[in-house]
C-alpha cells in the first residue's frame, strides 16, 4: 500500500479555509473546545480496532503493546485537558506596581491560530493525536501531517479525522517528503514538529522565514547508565522492556548501555535471561515483537553489527524486516552505531569505573532526549544533577512520558519546547499580558513636561 501526495492546490485551500474559520472566532469558546475534545475521544473509542489493526499492518505492534504505548496515551491526556481547560484557559490576575495606579494587570491565554503538526512513523497514531489535543484545548485549528512510512496507519487516521471533524477545524494532508516542502512553504502560527534532528533543521529554516514559532521533539543518543550497586535483575528487565518496546524505534528508548566494569558480566547474562522471559527462546515468534519499518531502515541496523564483537542476539532475517536484541562489546568511540541514533533493537556497551566517567562521557556528546540511571538514588540524582537531557529516569526507563502531568520535550540538539498536560495547553497558546486603567483619575506625572520629576524617580 502507498499514499497518494496531496496535490498543492489541496494543501492551499485547506489552510486558507482553516485561518478563515479561526478569523471566525469559532474556537475560542470554551465549550466548544470541549466538545471538541470529547468528540475525539469518542472517536479513540470508534476506530480503536481499525487504528490496532494497521498499526500489527505496518509495524507488527501487538494489540496490547498498540494501546499501551498509543491509544491510551492520547485517550489519557484528553481526560486530563477535559479535567482541566476551565482553570487553564482562565484570566489569570497579576500585581502591578505602584507607579501603575491605577491600572490593573491580566495574563488571558489565546489561540496562536492555525497549527501545522507533522509526526513520525514510530508512534504514528500518538505523536500525531497528542499534540492535537494541545491545539483543541487552546482554540487552534490544525493541519495534520503523518508519516508515509506507516501507510495503513495514516489512511486510517485520515478517514477517521475525516470522520470527526470538518477539514476546515482539522484535516489531514498526506505524502512524501515533496509535500512536506509544499506544506512548510505556507504560513502557520505554529509548527509542531515530531522526528530526527536532520529534519527539524529544514523545518526551523522554513519556520524562520515567517518568524513561525517551533515545537521540535526529535532525539538522541539516551544513555543507559548502570552502576555497581545497581539491582541487576530489576535493571536488566526494565533495560530490556524499554529496548525492545517497539522494536528500539522509540525516539526516548536508551540507545547504548554504559556499564560498571564490576557488574559487565552479570548484566549481560541478566540481560539474555529477561530477554526469554519476555520474548520467549525465539523472539521473532513473539507476538509483542515489532518489525523494522522498512528494508531501508533495516539494511541500516545490521550494518551496526560490524561495528562491534556481538555478545548476546544478532539474528536477522531481510525478509521479514527482522532484528533479534543484540548486544554489541569492544565499540569504537567514533564507530558510527556510537555517533547515529541507532532507532533499533542493537544495544552498544561501553564499561567506566567510576560514575564521574560515565558523566563525562555524557557531558561530552549532544544532549540526549532521556537519560537514565540504575543505581543508588542519591546518586542518581548525582547523575541528573550534572548532565543535561529532555527527561530522566533513574531506576527506570521511558516512563517519564506516561505522566501527562509533567512535561515531555528536548533540550538543545534533542529538541525545544514541551508538551503533555498543561504544558500542550500552553504550547498552542499566546499568554497575552493586558493592562487596563481607568479614565479617572488621570495623573500628570507621566505626561511632558514631566513635572515634579524628583518624586516620580524616588518612586520609580
Amino acid at each position: 500500500m502507498k499514499v497518494e501526495n496531496t496535490p498543492r492546490e489541496r494543501i492551499a485551500a485547506i489552510v486558507a479555509g482553516q485561518k478563515e474559520y479561526f478569523r471566525s472566532g469559532v474556537t475560542l469558546d470554551i465549550a466548544f473546545r470541549r466538545r471538541m475534545l470529547q468528540r475525539l475521544s469518542e472517536a479513540l473509542v470508534k476506530w480503536e480496532k481499525p487504528l490496532c489493526d494497521a498499526l500489527y499492518e505496518d509495524l507488527h505492534k501487538s494489540y496490547e503493546e498498540a494501546y499501551m504505548t498509543e491509544l491510551s496515551i492520547v485517550a489519557g491526556e484528553v481526560r486530563n485537558h477535559l479535567r482541566h481547560l476551565r482553570s487553564w484557559s482562565r484570566t489569570v490576575c497579576r500585581p502591578t506596581p505602584l507607579k501603575m495606579f491605577p491600572s490593573r494587570s491580566r495574563i488571558v491565554s489565546e489561540p496562536l491560530g492555525t497549527a501545522l503538526i507533522v509526526s513520525p512513523w514510530n508512534y504514528p497514531v500518538q505523536l500525531l493525536l497528542n499534540p492535537l489535543v494541545g491545539a483543541i484545548s487552546a482554540g487552534c485549528t490544525a493541519v495534520l501531517k503523518p508519516s508515509p512510512y506507516v501507510p495503513h496507519v495514516s489512511l486510517t487516521l485520515e478517514r477517521m479525522i475525516a470522520d470527526t471533524f470538518d477539514e476546515h477545524y482539522v484535516a489531514v494532508v498526506q505524502g512524501n517528503r515533496d509535500v512536506n516542502t509544499v506544506l512548510l512553504a505556507e504560513r502557520y502560527d505554529i509548527i509542531f514538529f515530531t522526528g530526527s534532528p536532520s529534519l527539524g533543521r529544514i523545518v526551523m529554516r522554513a519556520a524562520a522565514e515567517n518568524l513561525t514559532p517551533v515545537v521540535l521533539e526529535l532525539g538522541g543518543k539516551s544513555p543507559c547508565i548502570v552502576d555497581r550497586d545497581a539491582d541487576i535483575e530489576v535493571a536488566a528487565r526494565r533495560i530490556v522492556w524499554g529496548k525492545t518496546l517497539n522494536a528500539g524505534q522509540t525516539c526516548i528508548a536508551p540507545d547504548y548501555l554504559l556499564l560498571h566494569h564490576a557488574v559487565k558480566e552479570r548484566f549481560v547474562k541478566a540481560f539474555v535471561r529477561e530477554l526469554r522471559r519476555m520474548h520467549g527462546d525465539d523472539v521473532s515468534r513473539s507476538r509483542h515483537f515489532v518489525r523494522i519499518v522498512s528494508e531501508r531502515a533495516y539494511d541500516r541496523l545490521v550494518a551496526y553489527l560490524g561495528d562491534g564483537d556481538v555478545i548476546a542476539g544478532g539474528g536477522h532475517r531481510r525478509e521479514e524486516r527482522y532484528i533479534e536484541p543484540t548486544l554489541l562489546d569492544n565499540v569504537a568511540d567514533d564507530a558510527p552505531v556510537m555517533t547515529d541514533e541507532i532507532f533499533g533493537p542493537i544495544f552498544p556497551i561501553r564499561c567506566f569505573d567510576d560514575v564521574d566517567e560515565a558523566i563525562s562521557y555524557v557531558n561530552r556528546r549532544e544532549k540526549p532526549l532521556a537519560l537514565y540511571y540504575f543505581g543508588d538514588t542519591r546518586t542518581g540524582r548525582h547523575v541528573v544533577e550534572r548532565t543535561s537531557s529532555g527527561g530522566a529516569c533513574i531506576n527506570d526507563t521511558i516512563m517519564h512520558i506516561v505522566n501527562e502531568n509533567i512535561p515531555f520535550g528536548g533540550v538543545g540538539h534533542s529538541g525545544m519546547g514541551r508538551y503533555h498536560g498543561r504544558e500542550s495547553f500552553d504550547a498552542f497558546s499566546h499568554r497575552r499580558s493586558v493592562v487596563i486603567t481607568p479614565t479617572w483619575p488621570d495623573l500628570p506625572f507621566r505626561y511632558m513636561p514631566y513635572r515634579f520629576f524628583k518624586l516620580v524617580k524616588k518612586i520609580l
